[in-house]
């Protein structure tokens, strides 16, 4: 079991340390890059798998709602820790309510559990995507547009996927490979721009790092074992729920408080050690939900 554990842990972890040895020693701006895998390369793998003709979305409308529980549940125990120790709720909460379902979720449920598994993950980190860029936004300026969601190309791709699946529309196969392949791409590179991006943050806050990286795989796991007692779902999903609980503070928290300006320095040491602490809370998972 150890040794399985590992094996789909390694390639996760081995090209994110060597985004961030690259990042440390050649310092590459990966901001074109990475704009091109939040605008091209994820809404392609997003279509894909919404617009796959055995993507039927009644099979996932559970999971969605599970899904939608377990993030504000988390944002409700972040409010709550963050209230208890008196750290600012702005800066605790984003944190502790939106994970990394996106650079390691989508790779870490393809290896775990094999392609079939991309398209709940899929389902699952568009659900958390929705929130972020709307209440996410919203928590830390409310000033903020939360229709402007409407704008963001995966958003937008999710909508596409959703409406060619529905109507039952068969996409010429050779197009559809084309996307697959163009999707294909994400996944690494947002593994590798997380190591780069890691190397822009700091661990000068270490105490609230270390209180954010527990609390938010923890929370995270209770509150989807909880939701798996009220929300019928089937086994498979039940697994991938379990592990979308444990993942860390997703890099985004940190792009989202640099921008806002609210303690980006606090946040990127809790998406910091949390994103490390991946490492003892990701195999605790995979223990608990592989056979």
């Amino acid at each position: 079991m150890l040794l399985r554990i590992v094996s789909i842990l390694f390639p996760l972890f081995a090209i994110t340390v060597l985004g961030y040895l690259v990042g440390k020693r050649l310092k590459p701006d990966l901001s074109h890059a990475n704009k091109l895998n939040m605008d091209v390369f994820v809404p392609a793998l997003v279509f894909a798998a919404l617009a796959n003709k055995d993507f039927r979305i009644v099979d996932f409308v559970p999971l969605s709602g599970a899904t939608f529980l377990i993030v504000v549940g988390s944002g409700l125990a972040g409010w709550l820790l963050a209230r208890l120790s008196r750290v600012p709720p702005k800066t605790f909460v984003p944190p502790i309510m939106f994970n990394n379902c996106g650079n390691l979720g989508l790779p870490l449920a393809v290896l775990a559990f094999g392609d079939v598994a991309l398209a709940p993950m899929v389902v699952m980190f568009m659900v958390s995507n929705l929130l972020h860029f709307s209440f996410g936004a919203w928590l830390l300026d409310h000033r903020s547009r939360i229709w402007n969601i409407w704008t963001v190309p995966s958003v937008l791709a999710t909508i596409a996927g959703l409406a060619v699946g529905i109507a039952g529309i068969e996409i010429w196969p050779p197009l559809l490979l084309a996307i697959k392949m163009l999707g294909d791409i994400s996944i690494p590179l947002m593994l590798f721009g997380l190591g780069v991006r890691l190397t822009d943050s700091n661990i000068s806050s270490i105490r609230l790092g270390l209180y954010g990286a527990v609390a938010r795989p923890v929370a995270g796991m209770l509150i989807a074992l909880a939701v798996m007692q009220v929300v019928d779902l089937p086994q498979d999903q039940k697994a991938l729920l379990l592990v979308f609980g444990a993942l860390p503070p997703a890099v985004l928290n940190y792009i989202f408080a640099e921008r806002y300006q609210q303690q980006p320095e606090a946040v990127a040491s809790i998406v910091l050690i949390g994103n490390v602490a991946a490492l003892f809370f990701l195999p605790i998972a995979l223990a608990i939900v592989l056979p």
